[in-house]
């Protein structure tokens, strides 16, 4: 009796996974949405951890020339947006029906699931509002000192590396460099990795830039299916590292005065989460220290490794380029001229046009992160012939459009005069998003900004930069397989030999 019980149930389950598996993968094929056949365990993830998923973007954008295509997370439906026009929708139109990330973490995982990169709405909307008014161009001009100081002491530190390696290793200086800028502005920490290469929160962010496959499978469920997060127990950053966070924080709350000494004027980060702890605290109103420490740590982690990133990558292509290294260059000195011996400061580095455009450009071909993702929260009509279902999560496909010959001709070519005024206004809009778009856009866009000027400005006037021997050329460096965001996968070195300038 029990054999036949048993045996009746597992046909029952073999029968129900059969019938759920094909209604599965039928699932765009009847939508008449465009779509590669679905892994019967992975769906549309079999790239995981062998490719960069800003790449599998780019190559499913070649594949299909259509304004989205269907895909699958595990057993999931989930769409990439293709089409500008349905990016501008999805990310300003209608961005109230795409309020939140698809994205997120755990529940045990306070840290890594409270800040403003993975929470939800309706905390979302608090906590942006409050932090927003730190990144205003009025404010940044408070952090210039700081950009410039740091920016010095990083052409010392290429002279220390030339003069004992011959050469440098880009991302590990740049990342010495923007740990430092990053870890004062939002922990309030004093660090002098960008002239030693080490201090306690650089030992940090050096392990935030090591990828496993453990953790490369974290990364992988927190950004494409969060359901397994929890699951696995699964988290944003180590638990160390969480502890040296949350005593950090403390520490710094202490030696400020604590949270009842913050004016309305607040000049950086820190002060901004005080604040937002001051408000809560006189409102009557339950706030977790977590909460806050989880803004900073997020700020850390997505500003150091992303601008060092970019940064890498566009000096790696000026070193390529000298034609173009060399018309930033007559661009900096006449700047340099106008103001003398006062450092520059970021109304002067608006005016590098061409410098922008550089930067511009760099962000085009490697943008940090390849996609938006966002999650339907009602059901949504894509066009006439789709409608998706509420929950359903779409990804913009940022790197497929900035790559796109239609929209950049010859696309694999380093060539920032696609920037200038004159060419700019021809960029179809939606094309180019590195920093995203609409209310949920990168609340530190002119933070990165303007730290990518002040250390390009610095190192250029200094420094002609030259390939290093035997290096690959820009367009078959390797990405890191094994991460979420588009990192160099390989150790990129140049060469920096000291300029004569002549600033009369």
């Amino acid at each position: 009796m029990f054999f036949t019980l048993l045996t009746s149930l597992t046909v029952l389950i073999v029968l129900w996974i059969f019938w759920k598996w094909n209604r599965t993968r039928s699932y765009w094929r009847e939508r008449n949405v465009p779509h590669d056949p679905p892994h019967p365990v992975l769906g549309s993830l079999t790239f995981l951890l062998k490719q960069n998923p800003g790449i599998w973007m780019r190559e499913v954008y070649n594949r299909f020339n259509t304004p989205y295509v269907g895909i699958w997370l595990f057993w999931r439906p989930a769409l990439i947006i293709n089409s500008p026009d349905i990016a501008r929708r999805v990310l300003v139109k209608d961005a109230a029906l795409f309020r939140d990330r698809y994205l997120a973490g755990g529940k045990n995982d306070p840290i890594g699931s409270l800040n403003l990169f993975t929470v939800k709405d309706p905390l979302w909307s608090s906590i942006r509002k409050s932090l927003t008014p730190v990144f205003t161009s009025a404010k940044l001009r408070n952090l210039q000192a700081h950009f410039s100081n740091k920016s010095k002491e990083l052409v010392q530190r290429i002279k220390m590396d030339m003069k004992k390696h011959q050469r440098v290793n880009i991302r590990m200086v740049i990342t010495d460099f923007t740990t430092d800028v990053v870890g004062n502005t939002s922990f309030g920490v004093k660090s002098d990795a960008t002239l030693t290469g080490e201090s306690p929160l650089r030992t940090i962010t050096k392990e935030f830039m090591k990828f496993s496959y453990i953790r490369g499978f974290a990364w992988c469920s927190i950004f494409f299916f969060p359901d397994l997060v929890d699951i696995f127990g699964f988290k944003l950053f180590p638990q160390a590292t969480t502890n040296y966070f949350r005593k950090i924080f403390q520490q710094i709350v202490s030696e400020r005065g604590g949270y009842e000494t913050v004016s309305d004027d607040y000049k950086d980060l820190f002060e901004a989460l005080l604040k937002i702890k001051q408000e809560s605290d006189r409102n009557n109103e339950e706030l977790h220290e977590d909460l806050l420490v989880s803004q900073a740590a997020t700020f850390l982690q997505a500003g150091f490794d992303t601008t060092g990133s970019a940064l890498t990558f566009c000096i790696y292509e000026l070193a390529h380029q000298l034609s173009i290294q060399e018309k930033v260059y007559d661009e900096i000195v006449e700047l340099k001229k106008s103001i003398g011996d006062k450092d520059f400061d970021a109304d002067t580095l608006r005016k590098a046009t061409y410098l922008n455009c550089v930067i511009k450009e760099s962000l085009r071909k490697y943008p940090p992160m390849g996609w938006l993702d966002r999650i339907a929260a009602k059901d949504y009509e894509i066009d006439e012939n789709l409608t998706i279902p509420a929950g359903t999560p779409v990804y913009i496909n940022a790197n497929g459009m900035q790559t796109d010959p239609n929209y950049f001709p010859n696309p694999e070519k380093f060539d920032p005069e696609r920037y200038l005024p004159e060419n700019e206004r021809n960029i179809k809009p939606f094309t180019y998003i590195p920093f995203g778009e609409g209310p949920r856009n990168c609340i530190g866009y002119r933070f990165a900004m303007q730290n990518m000027l002040n250390v390009l400005a610095n190192i250029i006037l200094n420094y002609k930069i030259y390939p290093h021997p035997n290096g690959p050329l820009p367009n078959d460096v390797k990405i890191e397989e094994k991460g979420i965001f588009l990192f160099p996968g390989e150790t990129l070195y140049t060469e920096f030999i000291a300029r004569e300038m002549n600033l009369q």
